[in-house]
């Protein structure tokens, strides 16, 4: 098929974005909308780019992400060599044909990795306006091409998983536009996110004076038909288009400064024209337009990237509440389709996926007054930010409606449960009992495959919500919950005692997770008498190491301790509700590095050492409060209740991680058979690999277990949403009209410039923060303080050589405060932007009483 080098936008739409790029797409397709005006133009399509390609395919080879110095000198002799080739007759033939001699024209970039649903691509290449000439618009159309390789479009390329050689890019060559004024319209809230919001960004003249930054713009929100909001800027000048090509800047006159760019009734206007932008695409659009002579052109229009998905029973046309899953389970992370969908099979309570994450509708318990009283109380204890987001949400009266008290459906507020005893007996039932369950689903599953494993599962899965719902397992919970509540709220009435449960749960018994940190410290007992081994672990790159172990001096014994660690924890992993994320028996490599501290920074038996400290702080802090408790009236009575309360915490906040542990320990038999499967349908040859079945949700697994056929093209979509979903935060609350809430700490008791959060173990420090993401990138020296997104229980082993903790996440009974207390690490938690606000190896004052941090450098 000969090649077309040229193609009018009307011959273009969607289909196309492989021959005309997003942006020529996209404007194809714009100007077939009802109403909607495109000016006219034409596409150099992606077939003339490839006859260049040849000139720089050697230099394309040459391009290495790890070397950021040539990365740009390379990307900068890339487009040298691209400016300066010559155009091929036949192209240069078929441009001249399109343009009108003595028209203006804009030159845009439109790539073939642009605006697209999951990268936007937005800003990577150039545009270039009012280009007057054959010869200026040939060499326009180079410095498009060129633009494909700036530095910053090659880095996030590079970043976003795109292959260089598979951009192409195309041009699009259009009528200039010389408006009273132009902007950006989005047709949902780039800020809140709120769908049912448009914002409307306005200037005189040409809208490059704002992307630029020379003027700030009018900016205008519209509802229902309805201008909602404004802000006037002073706008001190403004670009227009020259009559022999070219821009420029000019002055306004004081009297214009301050007029809006545009009127109410034109904004409304435009707002309207972008929800039938909007509804033609199917999602949310940021649009560029130009006003001439009071009617909108629109210039562009692609995906808002940025926006957070909404879950899709938002569609039903009724309100609803989403609480962020991952807030709570300490891990915000994308998921991919298996671990959230596997997720939502095990949880107790109705799950929905949006953006790869899970939420939990609260509509209905916020509805009537009991239920929301209840739940709010909960949510607050538990974390004050989503709490104050909740909170938010109901000073709207028109959002939540009010209904009577009866039983609502959605999240349930737990009734209190009846009194247990304080008998350590019951925990040790509890552990028998789980492990009983957990013994039987392995002994179960062992001979399931295909169809029927799937059929096994779901039984098996009864059986663990079961285990999860037993009452016993739920008093013992509630029960060291609120006898830490109790301790902290009546310590504080009668001693002024702050947070005292912090130091009476130090070394508590029975905590799985406390218990997993010190275990690694044994470990390490083991290892470092054997200057060999910690020589070789030094160099371990991969996950057969173990098998090498054997060879060394005292290997066998370095391969014991490690193997017996994993026999115990190995189902355990950061992000660990994640069933895809690689577990620690499949990747004991992730521990070389944490092994490798504990050797360097421990002294031998550091692990008894330690919890034997822990013990005796907590009961001389036990023997210190009753004491002072005898001195004050009705003493006798408050400390006997004192007593028996830290008798109960003791006794139960240990099995607080316990559950946790349990439901890990069994997500790991369940990945093992399923990745079994998914080896047989590799054989098969069903699947490509078997981590492809990571990119199918349980029930499509099942369905390509049974039919012995797979959808490639889904695998591949899938792969590309969740790389987009990655690179999204979520927000604590999000509610259906897509407006994201965060809550905020209402104090005015910190000093200024203090970053606020969830004071979570008592105590202040003063040291180095190691901002760390990444725990397989931890670097860590004794002294330092911790600070990172957030921690669930995979995190413990590193507790061990910080001296304080900040997350982004977290609250009073989560998995890291609870760990913190444990080994008495002052912590604060919940703190916003932690990770962007402090800065790598900054000094920092952390106070766990009062729940702030000072930035002292």
């Amino acid at each position: 098929m000969r090649e077309r080098y040229v193609l009018d936008l009307n011959e273009v739409g969607d289909t196309q974005v492989a021959v005309v790029g997003g942006k020529g797409a996209h404007l194809g397709e714009l100007s077939r909308i009802d109403g909607i005006v495109v000016p006219a133009g034409f596409c150099v399509t992606t077939d003339a780019f490839r006859q260049i390609m040849p000139s720089i395919d050697d230099k394309l080879a040459r391009l290495d992400p790890d070397d950021r110095q040539a990365l740009g000198a390379l990307s900068a002799e890339i487009r040298r060599t691209i400016e300066a080739v010559d155009i091929p007759e036949e192209i240069a033939a078929a441009v001249s044909a399109a343009i009108e001699q003595d028209t203006a024209y804009a030159v845009r970039s439109s790539a073939t990795a642009e605006d697209l649903p999951t990268a936007s691509f937005a800003g990577q290449q150039d545009t270039y306006l009012n280009v007057v000439g054959t010869a200026a618009i040939l060499q326009h159309i180079r410095r498009c091409w060129a633009s494909l390789f700036t530095e910053r479009a090659v880095t996030y390329r590079i970043r976003n998983g795109f292959d260089h050689r598979k951009v192409h890019m195309a041009v699009v060559v259009q009528r200039m536009v010389f408006p009273q004024a132009s902007g950006i319209l989005f047709t949902a809230d780039p800020v809140t996110g709120d769908r049912t919001v448009s914002a409307v960004d306005a200037g005189f003249g040409l809208g490059e004076a704002m992307v630029s930054g020379l003027v700030n713009p009018d900016v205008f929100k519209v509802r229902a038909g309805a201008v909602v909001a404004r802000e006037i800027s002073a706008k001190q000048v403004a670009m227009h288009a020259l009559p022999q090509g070219g821009t420029e800047v000019v002055t306004l006159d004081p009297g214009e400064r301050h007029q809006p760019a545009l009127t109410d009734v034109q904004v409304v206007r435009l707002a309207a024209l972008g929800r039938r932008i909007e509804a033609h695409f199917g999602r949310p659009q940021d649009i560029e337009w130009c006003l001439v002579d009071d009617a909108f052109q629109i210039v562009q229009s692609r995906p808002i990237t940025t926006l957070f998905p909404v879950p899709e029973q938002a569609g039903d046309g009724s309100n609803h509440v989403y609480l962020s899953v991952g807030h709570q389970q300490m891990m915000t992370d994308a998921m991919k389709p298996l671990g959230w969908s596997m997720w939502q099979r095990t949880a107790m309570a109705p799950m929905l996926e949006a953006g790869g994450r899970l939420w939990v509708d609260a509509i209905r318990v916020l509805s009537t007054p009991a239920g929301r009283a209840g739940f709010l109380t909960m949510v607050g204890r538990a974390d004050p930010l989503t709490g104050d987001a909740l909170e938010t949400v109901l000073d709207r009266d028109d959002f939540v409606p009010t209904l009577p008290d009866a039983a609502p459906s959605g999240p349930r507020v737990v009734a209190p449960p009846e009194p247990i005893a304080n008998d350590p007996a019951i925990v040790t039932e509890l552990v028998v009992r789980s492990e009983a369950s957990l013994a039987a689903l392995r002994r179960d599953i062992a001979t399931k495959t295909g169809p029927a494993l799937f059929d096994f599962l779901r039984e098996a899965f009864e059986e663990h919500k079961r285990v999860l719902a037993d009452p016993l397992s739920i008093q013992a919970i509630m029960a060291g919950m609120e006898a830490t509540w109790w301790l902290n709220d009546h310590l504080l009435e009668w001693l002024g005692e702050r947070n005292a449960a912090d130091r009476l749960t130090l070394s508590a018994p029975g905590n799985i997770t406390a218990e997993m940190g010190l275990a690694l410290l044994d470990v390490a007992d083991a290892i470092r008498p054997h200057p060999d081994v910690v020589a070789f672990l030094r160099g371990v790159t991969d996950d057969g190491f173990l098998d090498e172990l054997p060879k060394l001096a005292g290997g066998v014994e370095a391969r014991d301790a490690i193997d017996s660690y994993l026999d115990r924890y190995g189902m355990r992993c950061v992000a660990e509700i994640d069933i895809t994320r690689p577990r620690w028996s499949e990747q004991p490599s992730a521990l070389v590095p944490l092994i490798l501290d504990n050797v360097t920074f421990f002294a031998p038996g550091a692990a008894a050492r330690r919890f034997e400290e822990g013990r005796q702080a907590a009961e001389e802090k036990r023997t210190e409060l009753l004491s002072r408790l005898r001195d004050l009236p009705d003493g006798a009575e408050k400390a006997d209740e004192t007593a028996r309360m830290i008798d109960r915490v003791r006794i139960f906040t240990g099995y607080r991680e316990y559950p946790k542990y349990g439901i890990i320990a069994r997500y790991f038999v369940y990945k093992r058979a399923l990745m079994a499967e998914a080896d047989r349908l590799v054989r098969a040859g069903v699947l490509a690999a078997p981590e492809d079945v990571f990119y199918l949700t349980l029930q499509e697994f099942h369905e390509v277990a049974r039919t012995n056929q797979a959808d490639d093209g889904l695998v591949a979509r899938r792969r590309e949403e969740f790389r987009s979903y990655q690179a999204l935060t979520p927000p604590r609350v999000l509610t259906s009209d897509g407006e994201v809430l965060n809550g905020a700490y209402r104090r005015d008791d910190v000093p200024v410039g203090a970053l606020v959060g969830v004071p979570v173990s008592a105590g202040t420090i003063e040291g180095r923060a190691r901002v760390i993401l990444d725990l397989a990138q931890a670097d860590l020296e004794p002294g330092d303080i911790l600070v990172t997104a957030f921690t669930d229980p995979s995190w413990s082993p590193l507790f061990v050589a910080i001296t304080g903790l900040v997350t982004e996440v977290g609250g009073q009974m989560t998995h890291g405060a609870v760990i913190a207390r444990e080994y008495g690490l002052p912590a604060v938690v919940g703190v916003p932007g932690a990770t962007r606000l402090i800065a790598d190896g900054q000094r920092i004052r952390l106070h766990g009483t009062d729940g702030y941090i000072e930035l002292l450098e």
